[in-house]
């Protein structure tokens, strides 16, 4: 059945490229670009497509962002501010939390150590 309609299918691109319908596409000639999705589970790379087109991120990658911005905020906080206590206090909540998820928080650190004066405990 499968063969039937590849068949079909292949017969009404080949029709649509001799008249020209395929032609000037935007894009036409461009490299492909496709999602490098190899580090995400078969079983769930389906579900993580849908979700990524109608917006949404899995958790994991949603408090990965969250850690990113107090980073950023971390590294625009003025010296001794409550702003930057409160920032750090968040940040550490987060990682904490990260980690009890089996998580690794490394690339915190990492983008903290381009900040080294906002480092201190």
């Amino acid at each position: 059945m499968s063969f039937l309609f590849d068949r079909m299918a292949e017969e009404r691109i080949q029709a649509a490229i001799r008249k020209g319908e395929l032609d000037n596409l935007p894009g036409c000639g461009a490299p492909l670009e496709f999602e490098d999705d190899s580090m995400v589970p078969a079983e769930l790379r389906l579900g993580y497509r849908i979700l990524k087109n109608a917006g949404y991120l899995p958790p994991e990658l949603d408090a990965r962002n969250q850690a990113l911005n107090l980073c950023q905020l971390l590294a625009h906080c003025k010296a001794d501010s409550e702003l930057l206590h409160d920032t750090r206090q968040q940040l550490r909540q987060l990682e904490l939390k990260l980690r009890i998820k089996g998580m690794d928080t490394r690339f915190i650190h990492r983008y903290l150590q381009a900040y080294p004066q906002r480092n201190e405990s």
